[in-house]
Order: structure tokens, then sequence, then C-alpha cells
């Protein structure tokens, strides 16, 4: 297995890891979706099929997929693991000591592979079982209300961490509905044979950044986006850790839109090539960049902003970036950048995975000679995420 190690967007991509859609998706309904961040209740049977689909696509080009429910249960046969799942799934202030206590009392006493399933998957107020005592929250609470939520984003594991060179960065996520996210990767990272000697790049409690904003354009570059998901501070924070680190020498905070269809900077922008990206056409020449470099004196030199596309070509050493539109019709760029036309995976240069609902886009990228492994998205999509949000690299060769 090769060991974790990710520089750049479109090295030959080696091991990945994603979560396949479970029973956490058959708790959306039109009364929690949205709060839950879907835009509709997705048909669970056919998710899992495209998302099948999906990691047969990737193990055909042979990278090794990892999915997130099996490292899970493995980091819980650590009993110092079980232990501290079990007490991150307990909200205190939301149930009350009395029944947090038999709650954390039940997940404990549960096998590895069935605390993984409710950690994921959540519990109904009347799945746990009865304990002693009457509880005023027990009552009060509608027996199909979850006493532990559901986490349905766990899809989008680039979100939740992210590999910078050979060490991970786990997430600061910024809505409530996906805290308890970055506690199961942080267990996974912490107490799993894999990732045990690994050191942090970013710590889960730190300002918010989520994974979606962070390009690695070229071994040493990162662009941050700075928007719905992801604050100055947190983008600040994490390019300081990769400079003290050593792992990059220029970090571009990039703001973008601070609406849903715009929520992370691989909504609008990802790379395809070593020196080629799939872009928004709307965003392409009004896109900004602040470029970031260490600086012994300051600890970081903030500058600009100026045009993104030229601050990275600059960072990265080439004349300039090849830009792949979405598609130059304004309508249809619109319609397949909603439909995660931007958000592709790079398999090894010049080689992705994008869905293939996404016609012209696709066809743009052929003609640009980039080669398009298409997947089915119908439904996986419903959470707002392409082949990049469903996927987190955890092992790259140099490009």
């Amino acid at each position: 297995m090769p060991a974790p190690k990710v520089d750049s967007e479109v090295g030959p991509l080696r091991a990945v890891l994603l979560h396949r859609p479970g029973a956490e998706l058959k708790r959306l309904t039109p009364r929690n979706n949205d709060q839950l961040l879907f835009d509709s209740i997705p048909w669970v049977d056919r998710a899992q099929e495209e998302h099948d689909a999906f990691a047969q696509a990737l193990v055909g080009r042979g990278v090794e997929v990892m999915l997130l429910a099996d490292a899970l249960v493995t980091a819980l046969t650590d009993e110092r693991a079980h232990a501290a799942a079990a007490d991150t799934a307990v909200d205190r202030r939301r149930v009350g000591h009395e029944l947090a206590d038999a709650l954390g009392s039940h997940l404990s006493s549960l096998p590895s592979a069935a605390l993984a399933d409710v950690l994921t998957a959540g519990m109904t107020f009347e799945e746990l079982p009865d304990a002693e005592g009457a509880s005023l929250v027990r009552r009060m609470h509608h027996p199909h209300d979850f006493v532990v939520d559901p986490l349905p984003n766990l899809l989008f594991t680039r979100d939740s961490s992210v590999w910078i060179g050979d060490r991970v960065a786990i997430a600061s996520l910024a809505l409530p509905a996906r805290n308890r996210e970055t506690a199961l990767l942080d267990l996974i990272y912490a107490y799993h044979p894999r990732f045990r000697a690994a050191g942090r790049a970013y710590g889960a409690h730190s300002a918010p950044v989520e994974g979606g904003d962070v390009l690695l354009l070229a071994p040493g570059v990162l662009a941050i986006g700075v928007g719905e998901r992801t604050t100055p501070a947190g983008a600040e924070s994490l390019a300081r850790s990769v400079f003290a680190d050593g792992l990059a020498h220029t970090v571009l905070a990039v703001p973008i839109a601070q609406d849903r269809a715009t929520m992370h900077l691989d909504t609008v922008c990802t790379m395809v090539d070593r020196d080629a990206v799939v872009m928004y056409p709307a965003v392409r020449d009004t896109l900004l960049a602040y470029p970031l470099q260490p600086d012994d004196a300051k600890g970081v030199l903030v500058s600009g902003p100026v045009p993104f596309l030229d601050a990275a070509a600059e960072a990265m050493g080439i004349e300039r970036l090849r830009v792949i539109d979405t598609g130059l019709d304004p309508v249809t760029a619109e319609r397949e950048q909603w439909d995660d036309g931007n958000n592709t995976l790079a398999v090894a240069p010049g080689v992705v995975v994008a869905y293939e609902r996404n016609v012209e886009t696709n066809a743009r990228l052929e003609d640009a000679g980039i080669e398009v492994l298409r997947i089915s998205g119908s439904e996986l999509g419903s959470g707002r995420g392409g082949p990049r949000c469903m996927s987190c690299p955890i092992s790259r060769d140099p490009v």
C-alpha cells in the first residue's frame, strides 16, 4: 500500500478515501433535507449503484479505493477510539445529563461495526433502548426525532480532510450539520494502523476551512477558496501551518461568492492537467487572489489582490494556465456549473472523472486533449457535489 502523500491535484492517483452511501441517506425526508444540506431526497439504491460505478472506474485505473466505513470500524477496534467515538456522539446540552448517560452507556456497549453504523446513520429516540427512570427529553420528542444526528454528507470525503504532502489537514467544517464528521475522521487518522504515524497539517478545532476549498495547484503551491464555508481566518491559519511545516512556499487566498452554487472553490475551478484547469467562465476574468508567502519577521507576507490565473501561473513557475471553460453559452455554463461540471477528479495528468450529464463541458475537455471518464450522478449529485467532492486522495505519485 502506498504511503500517504499528496502534493498535487493531478499526479497519478494511487489511493483514495471514499464513502459509499448508506443508511444515513435513508434518514433524509422533506422535513430535514434542507437542514442536512441536500437539495432533494436521493434514491439511495441508485445512489449506491452510481457510487459503485465511480469506485470501479477508479479501480480500473489502478487506484486503491479505501472505504470510510471500513476504516472507521478498524479504528474503533482500539478501545480508546471506541470510547472517544461514543462520547462524541452524545450532545449533553441537547439531551440532558440523565439521557446522555444512558445514551453513552448504550453506545459504549456496542460492537465496533454497530457503533460505526450509529455514528454515520444516526439514531432516533425510538431506537434508543429504554433506560431506567423518567426522561422529559424523551417524552417531549417525537419517536422519529434524532438523538444522534445522521451524517449524509459523509459522502463528500474531500471536505472533512485533505492531505498536503505527507500530512493530513482535518477540516474545520462551518455548518452544524457536518460538525461530527471531523470527529470521525480524527479517529480514523489517529487510530487506523495505516495513518497512525501521519503528522497533522491542521486541526478540526481551528478556524473554518473545508477541503473543497483547498487546491494543490503544484508542489508547494496551494489555492484556498474563501467564501461560504472557509473564512479568511481559516485560510490564513492553514497558510501559516503549511509554511511552518515546509509544505508550501505560496498560498493563494481566493475570494468566491458566498452562496450555495459556489460553496467551495472546486465548484468553479479544478485542475485537469499539470498546466490546465476547467473553470466556470462567469468567474474567469474576475477571480482574484491574495498571495501569501512565509516571512521571517511577520510569519506571513500578504499581497494583492491580483488576478487569480496570473498569480497561480507565477507561483507554479509556468508561463500561463490553460483554461477550459464549462461552456461558452451562459445558460449552458450556468447549468453545468450547478451540475458540478467544474468538479472533476484527476486520476492522472490529463485524465479526469466527470459526471456524464455535463455534455458540453466534457466535450470541451476532450477537445482540449483531456481524457474524460464519465460516470452517472443523477442521485449522487443531490447533495451538491461531483467526483472531486466525493474523493479524498490519500496517495499520488509526483507529477
